[in-house]
């Protein structure tokens, strides 16, 4: 299987934002590289909101490049055998914590955004924390810090607010 056809299953089973999903599928139906960063009409990335062990906080990443305080994510690599390990991958080269796992193999939610190098189509996933996990910040961050659930709202945008209730719903 390929991470193209890994991609397609894993939308085509996604029960939620009906719609939006149907824009994911269909890219990927009209280009075969829509995966990849060099797909110019965009592409599909992967990402995991990191929830610590007890389910109070989420660690953000302030964005190098975009300025922003966001969930690890990004780039899938030709690699990655599935959706689900890509957003693994992210999460723990942005985080620098090993030993996080994905809530579900499932997506929590599907969010479309533009970036300066095209349209992200991001698969976005949940990652629990191992308990001890120190973070370490990568070559991608300016920052990484743990929020609160309610802080959350006042630091990052609204699609990383959307992120977390998705799966503060699913814990």
């Amino acid at each position: 299987m390929t991470l193209h056809s890994d991609a397609v299953r894993v939308l085509e089973g996604y029960g939620d934002q009906q719609g939006l999903r149907g824009v994911y599928l269909d890219h990927l139906r009209e280009h075969p590289d829509g995966m990849w960063k060099d797909c110019a009409d965009g592409h599909v990335t992967a990402s995991a909101l990191v929830i610590d062990p007890e389910g109070e906080r989420v660690l953000l990443t302030l964005h190098r490049k975009l300025r922003m305080w966001l969930q690890m994510g990004g780039h899938c690599e030709r690699t990655d055998p599935t959706l689900a390990t890509a957003a693994l991958r992210e999460a723990t080269e942005e985080s620098g914590i090993p030993g996080l796992r994905l809530l579900r193999d499932e997506p929590v939610r599907l969010d479309r955004h533009h970036t300066p190098c095209a349209w992200h189509l991001d698969v976005q996933y949940a990652a629990l924390a191992p308990r001890g996990a120190v973070e370490a910040i990568s070559d991608e961050s300016l920052d990484l810090r743990w929020f609160a659930y309610h802080e959350v709202a006042d630091v990052a945008d609204e699609s990383v607010v959307r992120l977390l209730e998705a799966a503060r719903a699913r814990l």
